[in-house]
């Protein structure tokens, strides 16, 4: 598969909140598919082939008077990458419990310790949909289960579910920048029982899992539901995030239309992810 291209939207807003977290609402909504708060507002990212000039037409708050919003926005260049994370990329704990810190980060006390270099991919644990499923992992018994991380990102998830004592585990994206940064994180976290795959859900014929982690956007989670549940061992679970509160009736009807039972939701600044059983 090519490389994909990202566009880069620097946002300056005033006043910061609620203003930033407005934004970063709207801009899901358009396209945009991750973001780094930066001091002065957000940066955004999308994908280039999924980018148009009118992309920010329908951003009610860049019409409204009671914030003051501007923005440079320039095509990634992958050599630039790894600069942009060492400026913006803060190491975070989850729960007291899980670390998530880059190489040139020190050490913290916490049971589980990942280090990643983020790169192009996306997955820091930094974004309310990648802390939540960090949080629902915590929380679950992954012990001697098969796991699939389906839109790995950076693969922190599948790296802590092996850490939780899962195996064997596949980590599959179809985006080339995150099948090769999850294969430097996997051998980085000294992992062994990880196989990771450059590929969509057609990857997955013949494929059975204990447990499916599923952190991708609304439409692709729909569009993809069956081929997951028909993948999901009898009493499996299936974690499901990468969308808001608001679409969360479209989701589980989905999800109960395949006779899954609704678990558990996490909910982290209107992003929220769901738990089901089989």
């Amino acid at each position: 598969m090519s490389n994909i291209i990202y566009i880069g939207y620097e946002f300056k807003v005033t006043p910061l909140q609620p203003g930033v977290e407005i934004l970063i609402a709207e801009l899901g909504y358009a396209g945009f598919e991750s973001f780094v708060e930066t001091e002065q507002g957000t940066t955004a990212y999308i994908q280039k082939e999924e980018w148009h000039a009118n992309i920010l037409d329908d951003i009610q708050i860049l019409k409204s008077d009671e914030f003051e919003i501007s923005y440079e926005f320039n095509e990634i260049e992958q050599t630039n990458w790894n600069a942009e994370w060492e400026k913006n990329f803060n190491p975070i704990v989850v729960d007291d419990v899980c670390a998530v810190r880059a190489p040139f980060h020190e050490k913290f006390d916490t049971e589980y310790d990942i280090v990643i270099e983020p790169k192009m991919s996306f997955g820091t644990g930094h974004h309310e949909t990648t802390h939540m499923m960090i949080q629902h992992i915590l929380k679950n018994d992954f012990s001697g289960k098969s796991v699939l991380d389906m839109g790995c990102g950076t693969g922190v998830l599948a790296i802590l579910a092996e850490m939780k004592g899962a195996q064997p585990i596949d980590a599959v994206d179809y985006d080339n920048w995150c099948y090769l940064n999850s294969l430097e994180n996997v051998e980085r976290n000294n992992c062994e029982h990880i196989t990771v795959i450059e590929g969509d859900a057609s990857v997955l014929e013949g494929k059975n899992y204990d447990v499916i982690i599923a952190n991708i956007n609304r439409n692709i989670l729909l569009q993809d539901m069956k081929t997951y549940v028909s993948c999901l061992n009898v009493n499996g679970t299936l974690f499901l995030s990468g969308f808001y509160n608001d679409d969360i009736p479209v989701i589980q009807e989905a999800c109960e239309a395949l006779q899954l039972k609704f678990q558990e939701k996490l909910e982290r600044n209107n992003w929220v992810a769901l738990k089901f059983i089989n």
